[in-house]
């Protein structure tokens, strides 16, 4: 053999999950991602942009990456291969927690009970945000279902994402965020800067206090990402703030894409069922940009660039 693989010479697999199949598991999920992002936060220093929070995907599932803790650090991932829920100190410790259908109740006892028996004493907020109704961790019962197939595929969605996500913000050079997973809304996301100042963000996310928008939305952006709402499969988005002038009437392709309610959505079941998902989304990311670039007055030459000539002395 040659050592080169074939899976790099084909398109990945893009996987379908209708939304409604996996609705109760998704809104169990996202309440124990809050609380785990909310572990992240209460150790991390803070960072423009709120950039400290999210998870990242990983190559088993969706990971906090090294968080400081005291002169030591810990992780946690959510490993969607054998559906446990793995933290680890760089000591050494080490628990799993069971990703199994469970209240977030007993989850969020679980986990704070786990970090308590590696040394990790921490206080967390117990009331998530960004959705209307905030159950607090401790006293959610209502949230209990949890479908290990569900949730992998879930997960191959981000993986299939990331990647294009990824190449589009290699030929950016100006600010730009790292591709990462707002807990939150429970969104993939990567946003592009222009360098300039924006004005004042009103805020108005659902249990989210205004000031967290405003350090969000300091600078102007372009921002886009893959939410698992939004259509039968989930949804690309993209937005501009401040909008620009003229941004929603921007020709942005491909045909499926449409303006609605302050950004651009592309149904993901467009991009999965399409001859070329990654040409398809990557033109999404690309003219969706541009409108917020070109209607906003950016600086393109100064903020873009080939990476390919980059790497060319390499």
């Amino acid at each position: 053999m040659n050592g080169t693989s074939t899976r790099t010479e084909r398109e990945p697999h893009w996987p379908e999950l209708r939304v409604e199949d996996w609705s109760d598991t998704r809104d169990t999920l996202h309440m124990w991602l809050q609380l785990v992002g909310k572990i992240k936060l209460a150790c991390q220093p803070m960072i423009n942009h709120w950039w400290q929070v999210p998870l990242y995907v990983s190559a088993r599932g969706l990971t906090t990456d090294s968080v400081p803790y005291y002169d030591d650090v810990f992780d946690i991932e959510f490993d969607f291969h054998e559906h446990r829920l793995l933290i680890r100190r760089s000591d050494g410790g080490r628990r799993e927690i069971a990703l199994t259908a469970r209240t977030v109740a007993d989850f969020y006892r679980e986990t704070m009970a786990a970090l308590d028996e590696l040394g990790i004493r921490l206080t967390v907020s117990r009331t998530p945000n960004e959705v209307v109704r905030a159950l607090p961790f401790d006293t959610d019962t209502e949230h209990a279902s949890y479908e290990p197939d569900k949730a992998w595929l879930f997960w191959r969605q981000l993986l299939c994402a990331h990647r294009v996500f990824s190449d589009f913000r290699s030929r950016f050079i100006g600010k730009v965020s790292p591709v990462h997973f707002f807990w939150g809304a429970m969104d993939l996301a990567v946003t592009r800067f222009s360098g300039r100042a924006a004005p004042r963000h009103p805020g108005g996310a659902p249990n989210c206090g205004d000031w967290v928008m405003v350090e969000g939305y300091s600078h102007e952006l372009s921002s886009c990402g893959f939410w698992p709402g939004g259509g039968a499969e989930g949804a690309f988005y993209a937005y501009a703030y401040p909008e620009p002038p003229g941004f929603d009437r921007y020709p942005v392709g491909p045909a499926a894409a449409h303006f609605e309610q302050g950004e651009f959505l592309l149904p993901y079941e467009d991009v999965r069922t399409a001859s070329s998902p990654e040409r398809m989304l990557a033109e999404f990311l690309r003219t969706t940009y541009e409108a917020a670039a070109e209607c906003g007055g950016w600086d393109r030459r100064a903020l873009e660039d080939d990476p390919k000539r980059r790497a060319s002395p390499r």
